[in-house]
């Protein structure tokens, strides 16, 4: 807390100098907004409900109550139907309210009620340069914008007319300051979620998350306390180059939690595991011995790589891209060229697949030989004669 408290410090004299309370703190918002009434001036209110510390009221002329702190009631909580003077100071859009302030009411704000390292609940009542002006207790106090939210926030004005639950971290009645840090009591809870998560976590899991970013490599993933990665060869069964081509800053994703390293506090994440593998049926889809169509997806010095179907890669080896000898795989495919080829042998277990393009060309015809008739010797005269015959006489 101490080194919140110089932290925040350190902050606010960096934002606040130079700036009057009227920067800071900003003007009372005009009601403006469909409910409010058209006249200026004081009205009279008619009291219809009490819920401490609030008191709501009708108002003439306006089509929504009203609404002011039970605190301005010195005397009292009013009975129902009491009529009250009342001015309107603004407008409360995401309730429907108005907002009121009694009229001839002394408010005094009780700073007793707050104290350092206390957890109360601040009304945002307006942003400025710094960050947003809240109340507490019907104290007007400060909430720097790097204490809203454990991430960084670019729309201060989401947060107007919100109850937040914060952290008191600087108070001085004296100087009439009061700091809240919603970020610190997100913290603090968060790491007890975390203390909580890593008992529960375990391989196997199915977890939701949020993304919280993106790096080339993966996705860090917010399990609710224990962040998560997901890098981009556990997205999809298809090869990814980048993460952000599947996932988005604050996307909710449900994943599988691969592996715990409870030392380093780590955790690996897959997304792909949740879907069929299409190498489940690898067999049936490319029988050994077949030719099919793919497209060339990469280039290696050995051979190049083609993709079959989407999540199904195999290899041509350089000794299978030419029935002659080839010195460079450039020579004979490119990278995204589609290409024929034959299924030579698939390693399930290994997710390998043997591919050639030799074998799937397809085969010159042979010219037959025909069998040539050789020219008929003349007999050789014979020297004897023919035993058996009858001879000369």
């Amino acid at each position: 807390m101490r080194d919140l408290d110089a932290e925040i410090q350190g902050e606010l004299e960096e934002m606040m100098s130079g700036l009057s309370d009227k920067e800071i703190y900003g003007e009372p918002e005009k009601a403006t907004q469909r409910g409010a009434t058209a006249e200026p001036g004081p009205k009279k209110a008619r009291v219809v409900a009490v819920h401490a510390p609030d008191v709501f009221l009708d108002v003439p002329g306006g089509r929504s109550q009203g609404v002011l702190p039970l605190q301005q009631f010195e005397e009292g909580p009013p009975a129902i139907g009491t009529e009250v003077l009342v001015s309107i100071e603004g407008y409360d859009q995401a309730n429907g309210l108005l907002l009121l302030t009694r009229q001839g009411a002394a408010v005094v704000a009780d700073w007793s009620t707050v104290a350092p390292g206390m957890i109360v609940e601040a009304r945002v009542l307006s942003t400025n340069k710094g960050g947003l002006t809240v109340d507490v207790n019907g104290i007007r106090g400060f909430m720097p914008v790097s204490q809203i939210d454990l991430y960084r926030v670019e729309d201060t004005e989401q947060f107007v007319n919100q109850r937040l639950r914060c952290v008191v971290t600087d108070v001085d009645p004296a100087e009439r300051n009061l700091v809240v840090s919603r970020r610190a009591l997100q913290e603090k809870e968060r790491e007890e979620a975390r203390e909580k998560l890593w008992l529960e976590l375990a391989e196997g899991q199915t977890r939701e998350g949020i993304v919280r970013s993106i790096k080339d490599f993966g996705a860090f993933v917010d399990l609710g306390g224990v962040d998560g990665l997901l890098h981009v060869s556990e997205m999809s069964w298809s090869r990814v180059e980048k993460a952000d081509q599947l996932v988005k800053v604050g996307q909710k994703v449900t994943v599988l939690v691969l592996k715990i390293d409870p030392e380093r506090r780590k955790v690996s994440l897959g997304l792909k595991q949740l879907t069929a593998s299409p190498w489940d049926n690898v067999g049936l889809t490319f029988p050994e011995g077949t030719v099919a169509r793919g497209k060339v997806t990469r280039l290696a010095d050995f051979g190049a790589f083609v993709e079959l179907e989407p999540g199904i890669e195999g290899l041509i080896h350089i000794s299978e891209l030419a029935p002659q000898r080839v010195r460079r795989v450039a020579d004979v495919v490119q990278a995204g060229q589609e290409v024929q080829v034959m299924i030579l042998a698939i390693d399930k277990d290994q997710r390998r697949i043997s591919l050639s393009l030799k074998a799937a060309l397809p085969k010159e015809a042979e010219p037959e030989e025909e069998e040539e008739e050789l020219p008929l010797k003349p007999p050789r005269p014979r020297t004897t004669p023919l035993r058996g015959g009858i001879g000369q006489e």
